[in-house]
């Protein structure tokens, strides 16, 4: 049972290897639910991994329906994260009908090559799961971050239990949202392929002047709390599959 951690700081990709993650997913945009993260970043945590790193490719917040020119740029982000070493890319689009748009899907998939490609959670922002489930499929993905068109993956346990059966080992089913050392056992007997968590914890800044009377900030965290991976959380899920496993 592998276990990947969304990571939105070098610090937090480390604490994620070294609480026994298989897997990073680097993203920028923590208020956002996830961006494209900076070369730079990118760059370092490649650096400082043995483990497999994915990048986001997400020009924005919001929905998943893309122009032409946000289409362009994640086009050049997915070169730019080949060129700095990635092991993967994670990206969804959808049409504005609700369905998973698959043909510029199959061409960003393509693009990507060699490089796998997992379908992230703009698949809980479709129509229908199982409609979406064979369209990705087609797509050419490899993989399926999903929390089972719920607020929380152990919300939806009933529809991951059946993505997982409508799969039958053509694609990967990771489950993801609200993941914890409480709940992983649900997720891993409703026979999910994989377990996504940040693992986070927030931080008060340590900023000793505050300005009271200006924020740059138009979003929970503000300036003065940041928000980093927790290796206590990350390894009570890493325990538990370990576990489960030579059960």
């Amino acid at each position: 049972m592998l276990i990947e951690v969304c990571a939105y700081s070098l610090n937090s990709c480390l604490v994620a290897q070294q609480a026994g993650a298989g897997r990073v997913e680097l993203c920028g945009g923590l208020a956002e639910g996830g961006t494209t993260p900076s070369a730079g970043l990118i760059q370092l945590a490649r650096q400082h991994l043995t483990i497999p790193l994915y990048v986001m490719i997400r020009p924005r917040g919001g929905d998943f329906l893309y122009s032409e020119t946000e289409l362009a740029v994640m086009k050049a982000d997915i070169a730019l994260a080949k060129a700095l070493g990635a092991n993967g890319i994670v990206l969804g689009i959808l049409q504005a009908d609700g369905i998973v748009d698959e043909v510029t899907t199959r061409q960003l998939v393509e693009l990507a090559k060699p490089l796998p490609v997992t379908f992230h959670r703009a698949f809980d922002m479709t129509r229908d799961p199982l409609e979406a489930l064979e369209a990705v499929v087609r797509t050419g993905a490899i993989r399926i971050l999903t929390s089972g068109h719920q607020q929380t993956a152990e919300n939806g346990l009933s529809t991951l239990r059946k993505l997982t059966q409508q799969a039958a080992k053509r694609i990967e089913i990771m489950a993801g949202a609200g993941v914890n050392g409480q709940n992983a056992h649900l997720l891993i007997e409703a026979g999910v392929d994989a377990l996504h968590l940040s693992g986070s914890q927030k931080a008060d800044s340590t900023m000793l002047f505050r300005q009271s009377s200006v924020s740059m900030a138009s979003n929970i965290p503000g300036e003065y709390e940041t928000s980093e991976a927790s290796p206590d959380k990350i390894r009570a899920v890493v325990r538990f599959a370990r576990s489960t496993i030579k059960r």
